[in-house]
């Protein structure tokens, strides 16, 4: 796993499904490394646990100043927060509590993005994204979870944190992203 800044945090995201889940809520408008190092900065806030109940039933005030107290878990600690809590939330009462519910008994892959999707905070593109993540690096593939993930499923590509896996793929999706981005600008 490299896709947070320390070797503590991408261990965390290997074994604890909800730190998966809420780094890939959190990249967003902050780089990746960041994202997906701060659930095991909330963890630590939290008390050592990282639990969707704990996190739905701590008070917003008290949430949002764990979100803000630096380092900043977010760009957007107050926000983020909410969206946090928000996704929680929904675990418990929808999921038992258990991220990695969303996706263990998916049927399909069309079934694991429209599943995704309806979290707070993945739209579209970001539960096509998440699949790939899923299906790349932590083998969830279901039937169709390449083609209902789009571009993100193709094997080989360098399109998002699906692909990163050491320094050079980091290289890789950066530069994909950077021509993407130019590319927009020139149209």
């Amino acid at each position: 796993m490299f896709l947070a800044t320390t070797d503590s945090a991408n261990e965390l995201l290997e074994r604890e499904p909800l730190a998966v889940l809420v780094g890939m809520l959190l990249d967003q408008q902050i780089p990746m490394e960041k994202a997906f190092t701060s659930p095991a900065v909330l963890k630590e806030r939290l008390g050592g646990t990282l639990d969707a109940r704990t996190i739905a039933d701590t008070d917003p005030a008290e949430l949002e100043e764990m979100f803000r107290r630096p380092p900043a878990l977010h760009r957007f600690p107050a926000a983020m927060a909410k969206r946090v809590q928000a996704l929680a939330r929904i675990l418990v009462d929808e999921f038992d509590g258990r991220a990695e519910n969303v996706w263990s008994d998916a049927a399909t892959g069309a079934d694991l993005v429209a599943r995704v999707g309806r979290l707070p905070g993945f739209g579209d593109q970001k539960a096509r994204i998440f699949t790939a993540l899923l299906g790349k690096q932590f083998g969830v593939q279901p039937e169709g979870w390449r083609e209902a993930a789009g571009n993100y499923g193709e094997d080989g590509s360098f399109r998002s944190v699906a692909d990163v896996v050491d320094p050079a793929s980091l290289k890789q999706v950066r530069a994909f992203k950077k021509e993407q981005k130019a590319a927009a600008k020139q149209s």
